[in-house]
């Protein structure tokens, strides 16, 4: 199990513990990913404005609920879509819940799956983020500017 940094920001590390926290109430496999796994992969320099986590629909509404949150319809438009789609803002840094998301590259949508689950120690319990090749992976799938130059970023932690 890899254990997370300690110089993380305060705001972020409190999310993060409450998310594992209350991911008890999940019962189907779930990830932390995006720019939140991006650091407790080991990019502790990178700016985290929300925590995106990846699981069943079925778990999504749970921890959603749990955490006091609110399903939010996705109008299935633009570069993502969700079957459900939540945001909890109670934490200190806003949390993203999504289940089956798909990303529209070039015409076609592209369900965004993980098959690798590193779990990490934070003080609330366990978190699970993907890989760093899956998390490149993923960026260059996106594929938007930002996501390419995450994708170069995590390279160097090969």
């Amino acid at each position: 199990m890899v254990t997370y940094y300690d110089d993380l920001p305060e705001d972020l590390s409190a999310a993060l513990d409450i998310l594992a926290s209350a991911s008890g109430v999940m019962q189907d496999p779930w990830w932390v990913f995006g720019g939140a796994a991006m650091v407790l992969a080991g990019l502790t320099d990178w700016r985290v404005p929300d925590v995106d986590v990846l699981c069943s629909p079925r778990d999504a509404k749970a921890l959603i609920d749990a955490l006091y949150g609110e399903v939010t319809p996705d109008p299935g438009e633009g570069l993502f879509r969700s079957r459900v789609y939540g945001q909890i803002l109670t934490t200190p840094v806003p949390v993203e819940v999504m289940a089956e998301m798909e990303v529209r590259n070039g015409g076609d949508w592209h369900m965004v799956t993980f098959e690798s689950r590193i779990p990490v120690a934070v003080d609330g319990g366990r978190l699970y983020i993907p890989s760093v090749a899956e998390q490149i992976e993923t960026c260059k799938l996106f594929g938007r500017p930002k996501d390419l130059q995450r994708a170069e970023q995590l390279q160097r932690l090969l």
